[in-house]
């Protein structure tokens, strides 16, 4: 799960957060999962990864977590320029993955636990005030919707505080408003980290990508973006020309 905490580049031993690198092909016993690709992060910046099911956006995510125990790669991946990711990774993955028997502040908090040092338990209460859920801190899993289970997994995230984020299908669970907000904290919150983010939503891409990469059978894609900082408004001019260009590129290729 890469839990742990950072406070600056200097912590982990690092100048700067690492750029994220893989270059190869990968597969499941005899299945391919992906490849051959050549993907690269920018150190300190968004990436968002689209494309369609199946093509192993998420795989790729996994390998970055260390989470690829079942996947071959014949090829190469980490941090680039040889940079170790060992305790500098967080990962948000698809599913909330809460513990039922911990009520909000004690999942937040759940690195901490794991590593046996003491929890910030201030630091998740503002975190959880900041994702809208300062008045359900001492409830459990089981009596929040989807789109709020999915709010206390983003808290836990940004509560590790790692020069590298992983999110794969962070906001997907969430109402058009709550998004956008969630979008902006995590844009905030995560400034001058190195960020993979996989979502299916061009709007998403468009809105938070330094970088934005499509993902197809055939390779990796770098669509350009807008050099402007995010996250970027929805509605402005170049957000929504960005939104149906990559709308246009992945009817092309699905």
């Amino acid at each position: 799960m890469g839990f742990g905490t950072w406070a600056s580049p200097h912590d982990a031993g690092l100048s700067a957060p690492p750029g994220l690198y893989l270059s190869g092909t990968a597969k499941i016993g005899e299945t391919l999962i992906f490849g051959p690709v050549i993907f690269e992060a920018l150190p300190g910046q968004w990436t968002c990864l689209l494309g369609p099911s199946g093509v192993g956006k998420s795989t790729l995510l996994r390998l970055f977590a260390g989470l690829g125990e079942a996947v071959t790669l014949d090829g190469t991946f980490g941090g680039k320029d040889g940079t170790s990711l060992s305790n500098c990774v967080a990962l948000m993955a698809q599913e909330d993955l809460l513990m039922p028997w911990l009520d909000l502040r004690q999942n937040v908090t759940l690195g901490a636990r794991i590593r046996g040092t003491r929890p910030d338990f201030a630091k998740a209460e503002t975190l959880l005030a900041r994702v809208g859920l300062e008045a359900h801190i001492h409830k459990r899993p089981s009596e929040l919707s989807g789109g709020q289970r999915q709010r206390v997994a983003l808290a836990r995230t940004l509560m590790e505080d790692r020069p590298v984020v992983l999110l794969d299908e962070p906001f997907s669970a969430l109402d058009a408003r709550t998004r956008a907000e969630m979008q902006d904290l995590a844009a905030e919150t995560l400034a001058g980290r190195t960020v993979l983010h996989v979502t299916h939503d061009p709007g998403e891409a468009a809105r938070l990508g330094h970088q934005i990469l499509v993902m197809t059978e055939t390779g990796i894609t770098d669509i350009p973006a807008p050099a402007t900082s995010i996250p970027r408004m929805y509605d402005s001019t170049e957000t929504l020309d960005l939104q149906g260009q990559l709308h246009r590129l992945l009817m092309e290729r699905r």
